[in-house]
């Protein structure tokens, strides 16, 4: 687990909320994996480690295609992906989105 990973789940503790799968496949075909997944819920979370670097594998043209066509056939699968940067795990964005996040695990699970 990542550093970035282990402050994501630290936060998820911190409010409360239930506990994600991690890794979690969500295509039959693909081996494409969720980095947190509340199945029941359809919620996943992916951690954009490296955004910064310039020639991080989420800024490259591979990487960054790569991450489209995964995202838009979660998207099409019933999923939705919330996107979380270092950044905003540490100024407060995550926290806040996961606080708007709440109903849709609470209706859920």
């Amino acid at each position: 687990m990542s550093n970035l990973e282990a402050e994501f789940i630290f936060l998820c503790n911190a409010l409360g909320l239930p506990e994600p799968e991690r890794e979690a496949r969500f295509d039959p075909v693909r081996k494409w994996r969720f980095d947190f997944l509340w199945r029941a819920a359809r919620l996943a979370v992916e951690i954009e480690g490296g955004v910064w670097m310039k020639n991080g594998r989420h800024t490259s043209g591979k990487g960054y295609s790569g991450d489209a066509e995964k995202y838009n056939a979660a998207a099409l699968a019933g999923y939705m992906v919330l996107r979380f940067t270092a950044d905003m795990l540490h100024d407060g964005r995550a926290e806040t989105t996961l606080n708007d996040a709440r109903g849709i695990m609470e209706v859920t699970l």
